[in-house]
């Protein structure tokens, strides 16, 4: 199961000498639209210039399972979202639309960052009802198998 994102044409600047996506912006498209979710919780790009909390990627697991070429349009899906006090965890996947075949996965652990200290923070309370209601909406739409990155978050 997954919860819907958004889809993405693939641009002719993304692609490269053996004219499919490269592999770098995999990881663009799926940066993208992991902002439509983080401003859900109030976070990402406003969030950074307004109130000067961020959050910056620890670390990644991506996987390149079919190629997608320019002029395809992929779906994007969050397959799974989790979080404690001052981390997020959450994988998604990439599907080709006309195929329906996997092209990709990102997997990635972040963190809260008050941007004023460059330090590690806190969720704000109001930012962790929002999460939670999120997770509890979704859950049954979330798969926590396959996961590489596991036992990072301390709840």
């Amino acid at each position: 199961m997954s919860l819907h994102i958004a889809n993405q044409i693939i641009k002719k600047e993304w692609t490269d000498y053996n004219n499919h996506m490269n592999m770098a912006y995999y990881v663009l498209v799926f940066d993208r639209l992991w902002e439509i979710v983080l401003a859900k919780f109030k976070m990402g790009e406003v969030s950074a210039k307004t109130t000067q909390m961020s959050t910056m990627v620890v670390e990644t697991h991506t996987t390149y399972n079919n190629e997608v070429k320019e002029g395809e349009e992929v779906e994007v899906n969050l397959i799974f979202f989790d979080h404690d006090k001052k981390r997020l965890h959450f994988k998604m996947e990439m599907i080709e639309k006309s195929s329906k075949k996997l092209s990709a996965t990102l997997e990635m652990l972040s963190l809260y960052i008050d941007l004023n200290k460059r330090k590690v923070s806190e969720f704000e309370e109001e930012k962790v009802k929002l999460m939670d209601e999120f997770i509890n909406l979704n859950k049954s739409n979330f798969n926590n198998n396959n996961l590489v990155i596991m036992g990072k978050l301390k709840k």
